[in-house]
């Protein structure tokens, strides 16, 4: 199969390989978004309040950061093609096993087995790009990599919130289930690795790769830069953005999941945008400083927003997406700026800033929305204040002004070289 597609069509095989690969993505993304659209059901049927509904989406990013690094080793000295196929099973076993859990240990067990599967997804399409694209282009294929997840976070917002509503959010997940087998045949069809030529001595040890990797002080600020500016993206997007729009706005479960579906797509207009600029104008500091200030002002004014402007709430909301996605061109910088025996590690260690942040912030804010709770009740859920939701979402205006001083070390120089080591 290989072989045949890479004769007939060898300037398409690339792309055909890498966005079989982001469908795995674009999988992952749903099973993060799609606890924004039914968390009032899940909150309700698994009787959680904010704080065990952050921790049981924090599970699956406590995963995500506990695999990153060891992803992101195994994928610089294994084959991406079978990385990608075990983790997506692992992902469907998640998923199909929390179609049917009881209660918030099962939920937050089976919810644990699909971040670990996105641990590897995001990074394996990275490894692609490193290895089947020259670096000229590799911006603006992970701005179109990102897109096609982004497609994930779409579906996994109003779609999901109407299947759920019409058919629970059981049937829902095992719809959600089967998908997922759909895109696993696909990806073994089409997923193939390229060969890289390694010289022996360049093969590092495991705490050297990570001790070379955590060298680069260009990889933590680039890992920091993307957290920051994505953590409203995940908590808006992911976790409290419905219960948000319902609570403070008044909004229906579908017209809530649809405003927060604008954050993902304006991600898919921003991504392919922010990578051809990036390409063509050979300045991504200047990029980085202006999605950090575009993406503050975004947030400030959905915290300020009057009550019940739905327009407004879409427009800015897609505004965030859009704004926030300069975050993509954090990604080609650590594959420049290392060896490519380097690449995944030095991802992974990115990757476990960027999942780490949400995973401490989300039980953190569902923390303080249960702290300022004044007892009001809307049905069998917790009633919370537009008070409560200002302090608690006070979070994204400060990490966005941290991430400021992360882009300072953030300028293109060439890949460091490995020093052998005795």
């Amino acid at each position: 199969m290989k072989d045949y597609f890479l004769k007939t069509f060898p300037r398409l095989f690339p792309y055909l390989v890498t966005f079989s690969a982001a469908l795995f993505f674009a999988y992952e993304l749903m099973q993060f978004h799609m606890m924004n659209a039914i968390a009032p059901l899940l909150m309700r049927d698994l009787s959680m309040n904010a704080t065990a509904f952050g921790n049981l989406c924090s599970v699956y990013l406590f995963a995500d950061v506990l695999v990153l690094l060891p992803a992101g080793i195994l994928l610089d000295r294994f084959s991406t093609r079978r990385i990608i196929l075990s983790a997506l099973l692992l992902c469907l076993i998640g998923t199909f096993g929390f179609a049917f859990a009881t209660n918030f240990v099962s939920a937050a067990f089976c919810h644990f087995l699909s971040g670990i599967g996105n641990a590897f997804c995001f990074l394996s399409c990275m490894m692609l790009i490193a290895r089947w694209f020259p670096e000229e282009k590799q911006s603006f294929i992970v701005g179109l990599v990102i897109t096609v997840g982004m497609l994930g976070g779409v579906i996994a917002q109003s779609p999901i919130a109407y299947l759920a509503s019409l058919f629970t959010w059981r049937k829902t997940l095992l719809f959600d289930g089967f998908v997922g087998v759909a895109i696993y045949a696909l990806i073994y069809l089409f997923v193939h690795d390229r060969e890289v030529k390694k010289a022996s001595d360049t093969t590092l040890p495991f705490w050297q790769s990570v001790r070379l990797s955590l060298a680069n002080i260009k990889n933590l600020s680039a890992g920091f830069y993307t957290a920051f500016l994505n953590l409203p993206l995940m908590l808006l997007g992911a976790t409290f953005g419905s219960l948000f729009l319902m609570q403070v706005h008044g909004l229906s479960l579908a017209k809530s999941s649809l405003i927060s579906s604008m954050i993902c797509m304006g991600t898919i207009v921003g991504s392919p945008i922010y990578g051809h600029v990036a390409n063509k104008y050979k300045s991504r500091s200047f990029w980085l400083f202006f999605g950090t200030m575009t993406t503050l002002v975004t947030v400030m004014a959905i915290l300020f927003a009057p009550t019940g402007k739905e327009l407004l709430l879409l427009t800015l909301f897609f505004l965030l997406g859009l704004f926030s996605s300069s975050q993509i061109l954090s990604y080609p910088i650590i594959a420049e700026v290392n060896p490519k025996e380097l690449t995944g590690t030095s991802m992974g260690i990115a990757g476990m800033a960027v999942m780490g942040l949400p995973m401490v912030a989300g039980p953190f804010v569902g923390f303080l929305l249960d702290k300022l709770w004044t007892g009001a009740m809307m049905g069998d859920t917790r009633l919370y204040s537009p008070t409560a939701f200002l302090i608690a979402f006070s979070i994204f205006p400060i990490t966005l002004l941290l991430s400021l001083f992360t882009t300072l070390p953030l300028y293109q120089s060439p890949a460091k070289k490995i020093q052998k080591t005795s």
